[in-house]
């Protein structure tokens, strides 16, 4: 394995419609951007950093309103957040990317393909849908997020909904590191720069089903079998919108595969950029 760092990679401070967001960078070759998952910041990704970094130039953002990154003060729309992708890349000087996105960075990653095809090569899509919320999350995410304004923040009591939310039984019985790596992501959030990402990408995310027909570029969307934020169906049902997708689901994962497991997560995301390089 080569020698890599987290904290050494080159950070860049990039405006964008939401604000300043933190970017981090390593690596040489073709680029890879990713965005993680609501009340997780680029940390997430530091097994698939330290993997790609090797081969690729790999690019990690701190989403808006999460880690270093400024904070929100009001709500977006996911076609702003695609916006925000188009943004970095510009700052970065890079023509076309790879993506890959977990659950919130998932349904950006469609959004941004289908409404920027020439800025976007492969993209590997996880843990997400294209549906709009359900009546379990129109109503449980904002009392959670209300909640957690009112107590200063989601500790305590309100840390276990998150981690079963967010890691699987598997993971909760044979990945200690997995679920300190979630208590300490959450711990660090911002609720009331949170809040906002909170209500805008659970109870009032758009339908993006009919979005998703329009993508034209390869595009691979993965499922965990033990995730119970998206239910496996819904995650094959953002696929089968997507005109040529590849579909896989993984055992013994959750809600943050790259995060939980890595050592399945790495090759299969690196298998099918091979076979999907960006074009001259």
């Amino acid at each position: 394995m080569h020698p890599f760092s987290f904290d050494a990679m080159d950070q860049k401070n990039v405006p964008t419609c939401l604000g300043v967001l933190r970017v981090r960078s390593a690596g040489q070759g073709e680029p890879i951007l990713f965005w993680s998952s609501l009340l997780m910041s680029s940390g997430m990704w530091q097994a698939q950093a330290q993997h790609f970094s090797a081969n690729y130039r790999v690019i990690l953002i701190d989403p808006p309103g999460h880690g270093d990154s400024q904070d929100l003060t009001q709500g977006f729309t996911f076609e702003q957040c695609a916006r925000c992708v188009v943004e970095v890349l510009d700052a970065l000087g890079i023509r076309r990317a790879h993506f890959v996105g977990n659950s919130w960075g998932g349904m950006i990653g469609g959004t941004f393909a289908a409404r920027y095809p020439e800025r976007v090569g492969a993209a590997v899509l996880m843990n997400c849908t294209a549906s709009a919320a359900g009546l379990r999350h129109r109503l449980e995410f904002p009392v959670l997020a209300a909640i957690s304004k009112l107590l200063g923040g989601m500790h305590g009591p309100l840390m276990g909904p998150v981690i079963r939310a967010f890691a699987g039984p598997t993971s909760r019985r044979q990945r200690p590191q997995v679920v300190e790596a979630i208590r300490e992501a959450v711990g660090r959030c911002r609720v009331h720069s949170v809040a906002w990402a909170v209500s805008s990408v659970v109870p009032r995310r758009p339908d993006q089903r009919a979005l998703m027909g329009q993508i034209r570029t390869p595009v691979l969307v993965v499922a965990g079998e033990e995730d119970q934020t998206f239910a496996v169906a819904e995650t094959r049902a953002m696929a089968e919108a997507i005109p040529g997708a590849e579909f896989v689901v993984l055992k013994d994962t959750a809600h943050l595969a790259a995060l939980e497991n890595p050592e399945v997560v790495n090759p299969l995301i690196a298998a099918f950029l091979a076979r999907h390089p960006l074009a001259e």
